[in-house]
């Protein structure tokens, strides 16, 4: 087995427990019996399958697919990467989802009774299929923080969620990408029930203005590994992949 196939295992250390009380959620979230093995269905490891045909030709534009009357407000970003494998290899033709709160830090959904507005003009949540380097791409604006129940003072740094399908529904795989420099970072109780510092780098995107479309928006890169020691965490495979 040459370097090129080299199979690099997974450090379990780096993920956080399921029951964190300090993240208040994780108490009513984490099992309390151990977990059962079940068989998948055929269903589950067969599909689904996405071809370019079920992509729109808006659905990686967050900032013209809900757009009625006008664009969105906020900073204007291109999110960009690559979904790689263990040994830094493009995986082609993967779905991957995207879900945010718009620029004042309020998702459109009818839950979310924070007081910021709604913007009439952003929906918040795109798709779009990797190319057969593995690369993909969207634009979008800023999400902004948030509040949330946790303490007293508890507030979300701003962020993008990420779901990734691989050849099943059983292989979805969830994340969260944070912004480079943000100061609440540092406070955030969700990202720091991660245990490894360098692991939470790793949901961190740092500015790319190589990427950046002058006199328009700025670019942020965010590549994501799916398997082995440099895998990105994602909080719906906490044991890892």
């Amino acid at each position: 087995m040459g370097p090129e196939s080299e199979f690099i295992q997974r450090d379990r250390r780096l993920h956080p427990p399921a029951f964190t009380p300090n993240y208040k959620t994780s108490v009513l979230r984490s099992p309390r019996i151990p977990l059962w093995s079940l068989q998948n269905s055929l269903s589950e490891v067969t599909g689904p399958v996405f071809s370019p045909e079920d992509i729109g030709p808006l659905d990686n534009d967050l900032i013209l697919n809900y757009a009625k009357d006008g664009e969105p407000q906020g900073e204007r970003i291109i999110v960009h990467g690559h979904v790689l494998d263990e040994n830094g290899r493009g995986v082609p033709n993967t779905l991957v989802e995207f879900w945010q709160a718009n620029a004042s830090g309020r998702y459109r959904h009818v839950n979310d009774r924070y007081l910021a507005p709604i913007d009439p003009n952003f929906g918040g949540c795109g798709r779009t299929l990797t190319n057969q380097e593995g690369y993909y791409a969207f634009r979008t604006v800023k999400p902004g923080a948030y509040p949330f129940r946790n303490f007293v003072n508890s507030w979300r740094p701003a962020h993008i969620h990420f779901s990734v399908f691989g050849s099943g529904f059983a292989q979805r795989l969830i994340t969260q990408m944070y912004f480079e420099g943000d100061p609440l970072l540092g406070q955030d109780v969700i990202s720091g029930t991660i245990p490894d510092p360098e692991a939470i780098q790793r949901l961190v995107a740092p500015l790319d203005l190589e990427a950046a479309v002058p006199l328009d928006c700025l670019a942020y890169r965010f590549n994501i590994v799916l398997r082995g020691r440099r895998s990105t965490l994602f909080e719906n495979k906490l044991q890892g992949n």
